[in-house]
C-alpha cells in the first residue's frame, strides 16, 4: 500500500501565525519545522502500523516546512515538482494520499491562518465548488484514481475535508476564533484577521494524527471512500484581493473539456473583475445570436 503525504505548515499544532512562524529569518521558524516534522511522523507511525509499504512525504510548504534531520528515516522525502506542474511528484502509482499540517481555504469562518496559495486569494472554484489547495490536490489525485484518505489541521480546514470528500478521516489539532470571512481586508490585514485560535499541545495533536492515521488505512482497507465529486467538463475561477500593485479585486478564468489536471495548468490571466463579467455578457449574447439563426 503506497501513500502520498502532502504536507504543509500552516495547519500544525503551536503554528502560531504568519508573521513569527512560517518563513526563513522569523524567529520562530525552525520551531515550526520541529512541530511539523514530528506531526508528520506521527502519521507516518499510523500509517506504516495500518499497513502502508511505502510513504512518500512531500513538503508541500512554500519556503519548505520540514526538518530532514528529525524526519523519520522510514520514508523518502521530496521538495519541488517536475516541470510537468500540477500534480506534482503524485502519479497513480499511489494508492492513497494523505495530508499533514493543511490549513483551510482562503475566506473560510474560523479558519486558523486559512489561505488559499497566498493571502492573495478571495476564492478558488471548480465548477461552482469552492476549494482550496486540499480541494486542488485531491481533484487530481481523484483523476489519477489516488484516494484521499486522511488530512490534519485545524477544525476549519477538516469540515472543509469531510464536505469534499465524504468519509475522509481527520484530526483537528487547533480551532481559529475569527467569525468573518475578512473578504474586505487587503493581504496585510487579512494575514493578521487569521491568526488568532485555540490550540492543542503539540504532543497531544501527534497522538490523535498517529491514532487517525491508523483508523484511515484500517478503513480504507474496508471501505470504498476517497474521491472528489468533480465532473468534466472543467471552469477554475480564482478571484484575488487588492494588494501589491492591484488597487481591485480581480480575477482569471480558466476552462478544460476532459481533464481536472488539465485545468489546473492552464496559465491564470487575471483581469478587474468587472472586465471578465462585461465580456461574459458579451460572449453569452453572441452565444444566443447564433443559436437563433
Amino acid at each position: 500500500m503506497r501513500v502520498y503525504l502532502e504536507t504543509d505548515m500552516e495547519g500544525v499544532a503551536g503554528v502560531l501565525n504568519f508573521h513569527e512562524w512560517t518563513e526563513p529569518g522569523q524567529p520562530y521558524y525552525e520551531q515550526a519545522k520541529e512541530f511539523l516534522t514530528l506531526e508528520i511522523n506521527a502519521a507516518i507511525d499510523g500509517f506504516l502500523e495500518g499497513g502502508a509499504t511505502y510513504i512518500l512525504v512531500h513538503d508541500g510548504h512554500g519556503f519548505g516546512g520540514i526538518n530532514v534531520a528529525l524526519l523519520d528515516p522510514r520514508v523518502e522525502y521530496v521538495r519541488g515538482s517536475p516541470d510537468k506542474g500540477y500534480p506534482g511528484n503524485l502519479d497513480s502509482s499511489f494508492d492513497y494520499i494523505a495530508w499533514v499540517g493543511q490549513h483551510a481555504k482562503a475566506g473560510t469562518p474560523y479558519g486558523h491562518l486559512a489561505h488559499t496559495q497566498w493571502i492573495d486569494h478571495l476564492d478558488e472554484t471548480i465548477n461552482d465548488i469552492s476549494i482550496g489547495e486540499f480541494g486542488e490536490t485531491a481533484g487530481c489525485a481523484s483523476e489519477l484514481g489516488v484516494r484521499a484518505i486522511f488530512g490534519s489541521g485545524d477544525v476549519a480546514f477538516t469540515r472543509e475535508a469531510q464536505e469534499l470528500i465524504s468519509g475522509i478521516e481527520t484530526v483537528a489539532v487547533k480551532e481559529g476564533v475569527k467569525s468573518g470571512t475578512g473578504e474586505d481586508l487587503d493581504e496585510e490585514a487579512y494575514s493578521r484577521y487569521v491568526g488568532s485560535a485555540r490550540h492543542l499541545h503539540p504532543e497531544r495533536a501527534r497522538r490523535l494524527i498517529r491514532a487517525g492515521a491508523l483508523r484511515a488505512m484500517g478503513r480504507a482497507r474496508t471501505e470504498d471512500f476517497g474521491i472528489a465529486p468533480f465532473k468534466p467538463p472543467y471552469r477554475r475561477v480564482i478571484k484575488l484581493r487588492p494588494g501589491r500593485g492591484r488597487p481591485k479585486p480581480t480575477m482569471a478564468v480558466m476552462e478544460h473539456a476532459t481533464s481536472f489536471i488539465g485545468v489546473m495548468n492552464i496559465r491564470s490571466e487575471f483581469k478587474p473583475i468587472g472586465e471578465h463579467a462585461a465580456t461574459a455578457k458579451k460572449t453569452k449574447r453572441a452565444e444566443t445570436k447564433r443559436a437563433k439563426t
